[in-house]
């Protein structure tokens, strides 16, 4: 099969689409949302017929990619990379009619991946029992982004993927601090009752696989947006009367994050164009899931370091609150967290390989 990661024309239009809204628009937080709602951009991958695309992951990859270059800070790694991703095709029409459109109109949607101790558990502790037409949840997750917001919330349980109505008798929230100052919680569920329907036979994996790649995406674009920010300031920035540039120290740490980037890139994309092809034979999905997991520990290891390594580049400007360099270098930390950190997904990686 020939490897083509080149973006096609649908990409390039979604990625075109963001980049003029940016060029257009100075907000690069959830004062931004209504303008994407506006654009069409929630609806790229909804299902034609409910007013949507009917893209994929590769759309929502690049979507997600162009806002992190800048680093925007809204809902759409967790509505569209989280929740709608892993429910297009997987849900009862008589739920779709109602989840879809509302995302074209701006509805979040998130998904509980953590449960204390457990970051993207494959054995959720968070129960569904099934009684006649309902189901009741009863479980607690940890860091589950916008779930204040969240109009529904996808939850791993022993059982399925629950779809949590945001507002449904029995959740309580405790708010969890973040590094980039987006909303973050706790989230207990004691008895939640859901329609029987809103119980899917999704496998975990499938969820996990999904938000893997769109966090991915989102590191390639931070990464991408801060060097090229780095980069400006090092080659404009003047000390002794020369552009620090000019250094040599300088000019080789630039290009060590250059490197990483690439590398990044390179790791993000195989991945989510691995995810995106229709084959379901086992050596296909070993290789997709190869790669995930090589993705996840090149953002969770090398994504923090490359920031560090820019913050220092630009010197006590670094670490003004109010510099462009804190969202990126925040983003960065919070998504590596998600992903349960270096040490976790290094092991994640090694028993990987040991398996073969």
């Amino acid at each position: 099969m020939e490897l083509d990661f080149n973006r096609d024309e649908s990409q390039d239009a979604v990625a075109e689409v963001v980049v003029s809204l940016l060029e257009r628009n100075t907000e690069r937080d959830i004062e931004l949302w209504p303008t994407l709602v506006d654009s069409g951009l929630l609806a790229v991958a909804l299902p034609e017929r409910f007013g949507g695309d009917d893209m994929g992951l590769l759309e929502v990859s690049a979507m997600l990619t162009e806002l992190a270059t800048d680093a925007v800070q809204v809902p759409a790694l967790a509505t569209l990379g989280l929740g709608v991703l892993p429910l297009v095709g997987n849900l009862p029409d008589a739920l779709a009619e109602k989840i879809f459109p509302a995302v074209a109109k701006g509805a979040v949607l998130t998904a509980a991946l953590h449960e204390p101790g457990a970051p993207f558990t494959t054995a959720p502790r968070t129960t569904a029992v099934t009684e006649g037409d309902s189901v009741r949840i009863s479980g607690r997750k940890t860091a589950v982004p916008y779930a204040d917001q969240a109009q529904w919330i996808l939850v791993p349980t022993d059982a399925g993927l629950a779809v949590v109505d945001g507002d449904a008798t029995g959740i309580s929230r405790v708010e969890s601090p973040t590094s980039a100052g987006f909303p973050e919680f706790s989230v207990q569920f004691d008895d939640v009752v859901i329609p029987a329907g809103q119980l899917l036979s999704v496998e975990i994996g499938v969820l996990h696989r999904l938000a893997v790649a769109s966090i991915g995406s989102v590191a390639d674009g931070l990464l991408e947006g801060v060097l090229t920010l780095t980069a400006e300031h090092v080659r404009t920035r003047q000390q002794f009367g020369r552009p620090l540039a000019e250094f040599q120290a300088v000019a080789q740490e630039i290009a060590d994050v250059y490197v990483v980037s690439r590398t990044l890139h390179v790791a993000a994309v195989s991945a989510n164009w691995a995810l995106a092809e229709q084959d379901q034979s086992p050596e296909h999905q070993n290789r997709v899931d190869d790669d995930l997991e090589v993705l996840a520990y090149a953002v969770a290891s090398d994504l923090p370091a490359a920031m560090q390594t820019c913050h220092h580049l630009h010197g006590g400007i670094g670490v003004d609150v109010t510099h462009p360099l804190h969202r990126y270098y925040s983003q960065a930390k919070d998504i590596a967290r998600w992903l349960g950190g270096e040490s976790f997904r290094l092991d994640r990686l090694g028993a990987r390989c040991s398996s073969i």
